[in-house]
C-alpha cells in the first residue's frame, strides 16, 4: 500500500509546491497593465494594418495610454470617430485625421490572351506570377490580376474586373496593406481630397508603352505644360503629380491624350461608421 500512497503523496506535493510559487510569481512579477488601455484600444477599429507606425492596434493604444505617444489621429481607418474617441479616454483635445483611400495605377483592360506574353501555369498569385520576368503580362508594369490585394483588403474594397484589380472608394479605410502587399507596387493610398491621379506605373519609353497599352502614359509632358499651378513633373518618362500644389483644377486630364490621368472625387462614408 506504502508503495502507492508514496508516489501519489511525492506528486501531489510537488502540485502544490508548483502552484504556490505560480501563485506568487503571479503576484509579484505580473506586470500592471495601464488602466487606460483598454479603453483606448476599444476606440481602434482592429485593422491591424500599420498605417499608425506601429505594429498593430495593440501597440498604438499601448503607446497612448503610457503617454509614449501624443497623436491621438494615427489611426486611418478609424478616422476622426476613433480620434475623438480617444482623446475623449485621454482627456486630450481631438485632432483631425486625414483620411486616405486607395487606388490602382494601373488602367490597361488586359483581357484576353492578346495580353499576356506567355502562358503561366504557376500558382494564382501575384507574387508567384511576379517572380516570372515581373509577370506574364507584355506591359511589366501593369496589375498582374491575381487578387493579393482584394485577398488581404479587410473591408473587401478590392475586386478583380477583366484582369485589373478596382477599388471601390466608399469601402476603402485607406489601411494601406493592399499597397503593401502589391508586388508591381501600382496601389497607391492618397489622402481622400485628392482628385486627379495618374492611373498608369510604366516607366518605359512612348514607343514601348503604346506597343503594350493603348492607355499608358507615353511622357509626352502635355499635362506638365498645361498645369496652371506647376504640380506634375516628369519622373523617369511617368508624369508625377505634386499632391501639395495641385489644386484638382482637371486641366491635365483634358490634355493628356491617352487618357492615362484620371479625375474624380474619392470622398466615401467608410470612416464615418
Amino acid at each position: 500500500m506504502s508503495e502507492i500512497l508514496l508516489p501519489i503523496l511525492i506528486l501531489g506535493g510537488a502540485a502544490v509546491l508548483c502552484a504556490v510559487l505560480l501563485t506568487v510569481a503571479a503576484v509579484f512579477l505580473s506586470v500592471k497593465e495601464n488602466e487606460k488601455f483598454a479603453p483606448v484600444r476599444d476606440c481602434l477599429p482592429g485593422a491591424n494594418c500599420g498605417a499608425c507606425g506601429y505594429s498593430g492596434c495593440d501597440s498604438y493604444a499601448s503607446a497612448l495610454a503610457e503617454g509614449k505617444e501624443q497623436k491621438t489621429n494615427l489611426c486611418v481607418p478609424g478616422g476622426d470617430v476613433a480620434a475623438k474617441s480617444i482623446a475623449d479616454v485621454l482627456g486630450v483635445s481631438a485632432e483631425d485625421v486625414v483620411e486616405k483611400v486607395a487606388y490602382v495605377a494601373c488602367s490597361g483592360t488586359c483581357s484576353g490572351d492578346e495580353t499576356r506574353k506567355f502562358i503561366y501555369d504557376g500558382p494564382k498569385n501575384c507574387k508567384a506570377a511576379n517572380m516570372y520576368y515581373q509577370g506574364d503580362r507584355f506591359c511589366s508594369y501593369a496589375c498582374l490580376g491575381y487578387g493579393d490585394c482584394a485577398a488581404v483588403c479587410p473591408r473587401g474594397a478590392i475586386s478583380v474586373k477583366n484582369g485589373i484589380a478596382h477599388v471601390e472608394p466608399s469601402l476603402c479605410i485607406g489601411c494601406g496593406i493592399c499597397e503593401r502587399e502589391c508586388p508591381n507596387h501600382i496601389i497607391k493610398v492618397v489622402p481622400d481630397t485628392v482628385r486627379v491621379t495618374v492611373n498608369c506605373s510604366n516607366h518605359d519609353m512612348g514607343a514601348l508603352v503604346r506597343k503594350t497599352c493603348i492607355k499608358g502614359c507615353i511622357g509626352c509632358g502635355k499635362c506638365v505644360k498645361t498645369c496652371p499651378e506647376g504640380a506634375i513633373s516628369l519622373d523617369n518618362n511617368l508624369a508625377k503629380i505634386d499632391y501639395d500644389k495641385c489644386v484638382g483644377c482637371g486641366k491635365c486630364h483634358e490634355a493628356c491624350p491617352v487618357g492615362a490621368i484620371h479625375t474624380g472625387n474619392f470622398r466615401c462614408a467608410a470612416h464615418e461608421e
